[in-house]
């Protein structure tokens, strides 16, 4: 092997060795540019806020949610429930629970929702001239799917629950407008 030959064969060694490292390098760029996309950058904290009085009637909800955005498309998630009724001279009731929700935009304005609902509703009723007083306590689970217009991180619309028992629901109706809010 001669001298000649001998350096043109270190040549391309040392650019073989150098397309490697360079790709490898530009790899491991790539990885930590990549990997700047935390968890805690997809989730959305928000709910919802109830506030209903009347002539003797008060309504009070509080319904904290938190969502993971899984893409532009689907996020998911779970929210709390607590609430206050009072109607005078005829009942009180606590109610407490938790929901799971699922959330699909299928283009950018509209929102598809689907929520699991459990509470747990605590109701005393006063004694009155149809009734004694007495207490009960009961599960209520619902199956809401509802649609609603987006703008940005507001959405308005309505849902149903397909579960609905007019004999057992905790609400008059199985039909609900809403307002919902994430952060």
């Amino acid at each position: 092997m001669n001298k000649i030959q001998f350096s043109i064969d270190c040549r391309y060694f040392f650019v073989i060795l150098a397309v490697l490292f360079s790709s490898y390098s530009i790899a491991q760029q790539k990885y930590v540019i990549d990997n700047s996309n935390h968890f805690w950058d997809k989730v959305q904290f928000g709910g919802g806020l109830g506030l209903g009085f009347g002539s003797g009637y008060t309504n009070i909800s509080v319904m904290p949610s938190a969502i993971y955005n899984v893409n532009e498309i689907l996020a998911v998630g779970a929210g709390l429930q607590f609430g206050y009724l009072y109607q005078k001279n005829y009942y009180e009731s606590f109610v407490w629970g938790g929901s799971l929700i699922g959330l699909v935009n299928p283009i950018p304005e509209i929102q598809l929702s689907a929520e699991l609902e459990q509470v747990r509703v605590d109701t005393d009723y006063e004694e009155n001239y149809y009734q004694p007083g007495f207490s009960d306590s009961y599960w209520n689970t619902a199956l809401y799917l509802g649609a609603g217009y987006r703008t940005k991180n507001v959405t308005i619309g309505a849902r149903y629950d397909v579960l609905y028992d007019p004999n057992k629901s905790l609400y008059g109706s199985g039909f609900m407008p809403f307002v919902r809010v994430y952060f």
